[in-house]
Formats: C-alpha cells, sequence, structure tokens
C-alpha cells in the first residue's frame, strides 16, 4: 500500500503497547510517537509544558484534548514522520479521534490495533513496573537494576512513576474504560480495528501484530 502509513495502538495502560510499537516501528521504518512519553520527557526537564503537566500525570488524570492534539500535530510535522507513523496513547476518547482525522487530512489511518489484556493483569504489571527516568528503559521491581535503582542502559535514576501507585492505576483503568473502550467500536464501524491477545507472550504478540500489517499491505 503507497502512501502514507499511520497505524494506531489501541489498549490500557501496561497492556505492552510500549514494548510492541517499537518493535513495529523498526519493522515499518516509521517512528514511535508516544504522546505519553513526549509529556514524560517534557516533565523530566520541567519545560513550562511539563510544570503545567507534572500534577495532571502524577494523579493518573489525562490532559486536555487541545493541548495533546497540539503535541501530536507538531510531532506529525516532522521529517521523519512523512512516511506515516505509529500512534501510542493517541487518540484516547472521541474528541481526540475527531481531532486526529482532522491533523490527518487525506491521509487517514490505515489500521488501528487493540492490545486486549484482562485488568488484572495490567494493574499488576504496572505496580511491579520500574522506569529509567533518562532512558525510559523498563523493569520489573525484582529486576536486579530495579533494585539497585540504576539504569544498566545509561545509569540514570530507576523509579516507580507516580502514575504507577495503586489509587492513579485504578484511576488510569476507570478512565480507559469510560473515555477509549468506547473507540473500539467506533474503529470497527470503520473496517479498521484488528484485536489482538494480549496475554501471550511477547514474541507471539508481535507475531499476530505482524500478520494483520501483512494482511492490511503495510509492511
Amino acid at each position: 500500500m503507497s502512501g502514507r502509513v499511520i497505524i494506531v495502538v489501541l489498549g490500557k495502560q501496561g497492556a505492552g503497547k510500549g514494548t510492541q510499537c517499537k518493535r513495529l516501528a523498526e519493522s515499518l521504518a516509521i517512528p514511535h510517537v508516544s504522546t505519553g512519553d513526549i509529556l514524560r520527557a517534557a516533565v523530566r526537564d520541567q519545560t513550562p509544558l511539563g510544570k503545567e503537566v507534572e500534577g495532571i500525570l502524577a494523579s493518573g488524570q489525562l490532559v486536555n484534548d487541545e493541548l495533546v492534539g497540539r503535541l501530536v500535530a507538531e510531532r506529525f510535522a516532522e521529517a521523519d514522520a512523512a512516511g506515516g507513523a505509529l500512534l501510542d496513547g493517541y487518540p484516547r476518547n472521541h474528541a481526540q479521534a475527531a481531532m486526529l482525522e482532522s491533523i490527518l487530512g487525506d491521509d487517514g489511518i490505515k489500521l488501528v490495533i487493540n492490545l486486549d489484556v484482562a485488568s488484572e493483569l495490567v494493574a499488576e504489571r504496572l505496580s511491579a513496573r520500574r522506569v529509567c527516568q533518562e532512558c525510559g528503559a523498563i523493569y520489573r521491581d525484582t529486576d536486579i537494576e530495579a533494585i539497585s535503582g540504576t539504569c544498566e542502559n545509561c545509569g540514570g535514576d530507576v523509579v516507580q512513576r507516580p502514575d504507577d501507585q495503586p489509587e492513579a492505576i485504578l484511576k488510569r483503568l476507570a478512565t480507559y474504560e469510560s473515555d477509549t473502550a468506547p473507540l473500539l467500536d467506533f474503529y470497527a464501524e470503520r473496517g479498521l480495528l484488528v484485536t489482538i491477545d494480549g496475554n501471550q507472550t511477547p514474541a507471539d504478540v508481535t507475531a499476530d501484530i505482524m500478520s494483520a500489517v501483512q494482511d492490511r499491505d503495510l509492511a
């Protein structure tokens, strides 16, 4: 399939979107655009935007639609996104989905992948997750690097993110069910949605995703 390749990856927090998006982005040679990563980097660097959204992210709430839409539009205007992009964490609701259609114009979404994982499992994954503040590497709380608090990749501090605390996790899952889950029907009606069983091993999930991508002639 010619033209710009725009793929959206949906799923609960902790469903494995980041891992799968990185693999798919490498395979398709398009950038992995994570709105969460963009916002967290702004918080880490204490930019004006970061200071504005720091408390919102720490509580497990979502940043307002207009601001995130502006970030996505700016990211899509960069040179490396000329051939397409893999969207992780956007859109999160119907308003953002409409905004994305406006941003894309004639370059519509080619595929929407839903990583389906039970809420109990993602809550377990999130509570055990530790993240490097510098490079974003992910560890579990049983990893020796996470216990020592030092990233094996860059030497940065490995911490538990505030939004991976139990209370914030519950808020995030509730918000997903109320705001993001309805998008599954929205995209299914447009013939764009493919649901992948995210309870499998990461390798098996990747294989199923690549099969779906090849079926759409995107690879």
